[in-house]
């Protein structure tokens, strides 16, 4: 192996400058190792910068999800006050509505086995919904508030972490290889400057583009992208005062259907626009602005709250969302590539997953043992073949 030169060395090496990116940096430099960030655009130039900045436990069913959810909260509420302060972190909560008694039977059902796991849920009957959202419309047969659900600044919760974590940045600059020794043990990474730089372990936090990362490996990570649209409306008044969102949200999350789906979600923030979603397509990396999902979300958005019907709509953007098959995400060593560690496939959960992602990441780095059961985030699980290797 070359002698390392000290301005290109670090202990790990982050590929992608994103929130998760951001979170594994912070962790990894509060473990005492010293970390470059690259990335071949800016902070949160890809997925993070289209998101919302959705903290959320309300629309994860337990399971190992909604455990790294649960720990992640947790992290972010142990982040010093100015560095929750400067991501705009807004504890306002959120509320699940039922357009009829079936689908409040189903958000009864649902809520009663998130809470055998941690999370806070309250049924609010219809006749009250008022008191929590007054511009909320008429008729809905119910909903549950989630106070633990919470809101960030995605680019300012990257940029925040980033600076706080005291990493290298080396942005505008792609990753074109990985460099490993005669033993296929990673050693660094190679970009498209030519620039070679060297650490032990390299860390693929590149969202969507992920899998093509792994790829220069000559590994798989079966990440495909799922596009998704947000509406940005003028500035208002604050007339959405949580998360608010349909039930059938949930099951949107979960589909394995490439085909469009939407499903109404609106909040307001800080700034004041009220930010409109949720659509969620497989379509590759097409950005194409698509006017049949940005009406539909208009109209979802307008149903259930009517005062918005008049607002204008300012700007419209779209982003990508890493998607794994099983709709968990990979996070730790990948067992053909000693060196290589994965933390991408978040889905639209990322920002809220990030925390928890970066120790878990710092933990695997360091040898410590990790805060939760980490099994089934395993990278390697999608060559897996047989029940006995899935033990």
């Amino acid at each position: 192996m070359p002698t390392r030169h000290p301005s290109t060395a670090a202990d790990v090496i982050v590929v992608g400058a994103g929130m998760i990116g951001a979170a594994c940096a912070y962790y990894a430099a509060r473990a005492g190792l010293s970390v470059t960030v690259v990335d071949r655009g800016p902070v949160a130039g890809g997925t993070t910068g289209a998101g919302e900045g959705n903290l959320l436990v309300s629309d994860k069913e337990p399971g190992p999800e909604l455990d790294l959810a649960l720990l992640s909260l947790r992290l972010w509420l142990e982040l010093a006050p100015d560095i929750r302060a400067e991501t705009e972190f807004e504890p306002k909560g959120g509320l699940v509505v039922a357009s009829d008694p079936a689908g409040l039977d189903a958000l009864r059902r649902f809520a009663k086995e998130q809470g055998a796991a941690g999370v806070e849920a309250y049924e609010i009957p219809g006749d009250r919904l008022h008191d929590l959202e007054p511009h909320l419309a008429e008729g809905l047969a119910g909903a549950f508030h989630y106070p633990q659900d919470a809101q960030v600044q995605p680019a300012l919760a990257a940029s925040r972490l980033l600076r706080a974590s005291g990493a290298t940045l080396r942005l505008g600059e792609e990753v074109t290889a990985l460099l490993t020794g005669a033993d296929g043990t990673v050693r660094g990474v190679r970009t498209a400057t030519g620039a070679e730089l060297y650490a032990p372990n390299v860390v693929n936090a590149a969202g969507s583009w992920g899998g093509a990362l792994a790829r220069l490996a000559d590994t798989d990570l079966p990440v495909l992208p799922r596009r998704g649209f947000v509406l940005v409306t003028e500035p208002l008044p604050r007339v959405v005062r949580h998360k608010v969102y349909a039930a059938d949200y949930v099951a949107d999350v979960a589909s394995d259907s490439a085909a469009l789906q939407t499903s109404p979600v609106v909040e307001g923030t800080p700034a004041g626009p009220v930010l409109i979603g949720a659509s969620r397509e497989r379509v590759g990396f097409d950005r194409t602005l698509s006017p049949r999902t940005v009406s539909r979300l208009a109209a979802g958005a307008a149903r259930l709250f009517p005062v918005l019907a008049g607002v204008r709509v300012m700007r419209v953007y779209a982003g990508f969302r890493p998607y794994l098959p099983d709709h968990l995400p990979a996070i730790g060593p990948d067992p053909r590539v000693p060196g290589l560690l994965h933390a991408c496939g978040h889905e639209g959960a990322g920002i809220g997953l990030a925390p928890a992602t970066g120790l878990l990441i710092s933990r695997f780095l360091t040898g410590a043992a990790p805060d939760l059961d980490a099994r089934p985030f395993r990278p390697g699980r999608f060559s897996e073949e047989t029940p006995e290797d899935l033990s």
